[in-house]
């Protein structure tokens, strides 16, 4: 059981992660993969601040993908988060990362921005996301959109026809 929760977050590492999700899922550590989060020191520093107690990662996608067996074969139970959809996307379908018996990819908050569409509450995803998020639920995964465990505003089938799927 190493990765136990896998979630897309534009905001990575905050206090509802190790909070919240952190009681609804085993959780002994966080490996957040972004490549400008990892290349910058403060935001590293950050994000392993916000996760308080946990054994924190903050890797590019380069490095990811050099030790994800490692990870597949840790005893440590890992929150596996990326700030992009098209990060986890790659990670989960075009690299083929199978983490344990993981078959939901948690969508947490999307900031608002020029070209996205809103699905809910700080959940707006433009259409490149979009693209990202039909190819993991082609791939067989389950898409849903929660910002926390009680606050879910459904799953990829139920936005899909906004992107034209």
């Amino acid at each position: 059981m190493s990765v136990t929760f896998v979630r897309i977050d534009d905001r990575m590492i905050h206090g509802l992660i190790t909070t919240r999700w952190g009681k609804e899922r085993p959780c002994d550590g966080i490996i957040a993969i972004d490549d400008y989060a990892a290349n910058n020191p403060i935001l590293k520093s950050a994000y392993k601040a916000a996760a308080e107690n946990k054994k924190t990662f903050v890797w590019t996608m380069e490095h990811f993908k050099k030790v994800q067996d490692k990870v597949l074969n840790s005893d440590t139970r890992y929150f596996l988060i990326t700030k992009k959809p098209e990060d986890m996307k790659t990670i989960l379908v075009d690299w083929g990362f199978k983490p344990s018996d993981i078959k939901t990819v948690n969508v947490g908050p999307g900031n608002e921005r020029e070209g996205s569409i809103k699905l809910g509450d700080n959940q707006s995803f433009t259409q490149a996301e979009a693209d990202a998020f039909e190819a993991m639920e082609q791939a067989g995964y389950r898409v849903d959109f929660a910002l926390l465990p009680d606050q879910r505003i459904g799953e990829w089938k139920k936005f899909k026809g906004k992107f034209g799927y």
